[in-house]
């Protein structure tokens, strides 16, 4: 089947959420878990709208916490599509905190999701390729690719032919 190619604008996501009492960890911060659930969401409906069908999370390949969440913040989270392959998609979730009483926005979270999409039956499902319109874009679809082929090196498989 041939696919039809998607540029990483087509499919890029943003949503927000205010954060309440009821994120609160012990410390009270936004608890790490919410923050984990929340990138999952955007990753998933980017994945979902690249491939245009329903995509399942498969891994985490990684998440890195670079500064806490305070309660009463707004977590801005932005999802892109990085790379493809046949029926996988790495999704990078850039989450930011933003003080609304002052305007202050930090990066607090950068995450790496691997999703694949699903046909109506749950069997892996050829997504569309990603159409790259920046030197950038193709450095971090390069940079996925990379990831791919460690990510497929620790299940002891191999990176399919197409890319």
């Amino acid at each position: 089947m041939e696919s039809s190619h998607k540029t990483v604008a087509e499919s890029a996501t943003r949503i927000n959420q205010f954060t309440n009492p009821e994120h609160a960890n012990l410390l009270g911060n936004v608890h790490g878990g919410v923050i984990l659930k929340l990138c999952d969401e955007c990753g998933g409906i980017t994945a979902a709208r690249h491939a245009g069908l329903p995509a399942v999370t498969v891994a985490v390949d990684s998440m890195t916490f670079y500064e806490p969440v305070h309660i009463g913040q707004l977590l801005n989270l932005e999802g892109r599509i990085t790379y493809v392959g046949r029926s996988s998609m790495e999704v990078e979730v850039i989450v930011k905190a933003e003080n609304l009483l002052t305007g202050e926005i930090t990066h607090t979270n950068s995450a790496f999701y691997i999703f694949v999409a699903v046909d109506g039956s749950g069997a892996p499902a050829e997504v569309p390729r990603l159409k790259l319109t920046s030197a950038e874009e193709r450095r971090r679809f390069e940079e996925g690719r990379e990831r791919q082929v460690r990510r497929l090196e620790r299940a002891g498989r191999q990176i399919s032919g197409a890319v």
